[in-house]
């Protein structure tokens, strides 16, 4: 392993709570638990890369909310969103979440139906 090094970063409050009881639990670290889910990222994305899968970027994107789940589908050549969340499900990637605006506007028309 290479030499580590301090760096600066901000997380949700609510998160990093829940992240510690993880790390209680499993009697590690939250730098241990960081760690591991980086190199996997990392990892993953580097061996996607070297082989020229482009479907890891795909799914990336999604995750990041940089495509939606038809642009992600239409992108992975696949027709139904259960496909999608199995591929993400493999690919250890975390689903995209909707802006604020985005989830007020869904409850607005829930409440209004």
């Amino acid at each position: 392993m290479g030499t580590s090094v301090n760096f600066t970063g901000s997380v949700d409050k609510e998160l990093l709570k829940r992240a510690k009881v993880i790390a209680a639990k499993a009697d590690t670290s939250i730098n241990a638990l960081f760690n591991a889910e980086l190199r996997y990222l990392v990892e993953t994305y580097e061996a996607a890369e070297r082989s020229g899968n482009h479907n890891y970027f795909v799914l990336l994107g999604f995750s990041f909310g940089r495509l939606n789940d038809q642009e992600a589908m239409i992108q992975l050549g696949i027709d139904s969103q259960e496909d999608l969340f199995l591929l993400m499900a493999q690919a250890h990637l975390p689903m995209p979440r909707l802006s604020e605006s985005e989830t007020n506007r869904m409850v607005d028309d829930l409440n209004n139906l």
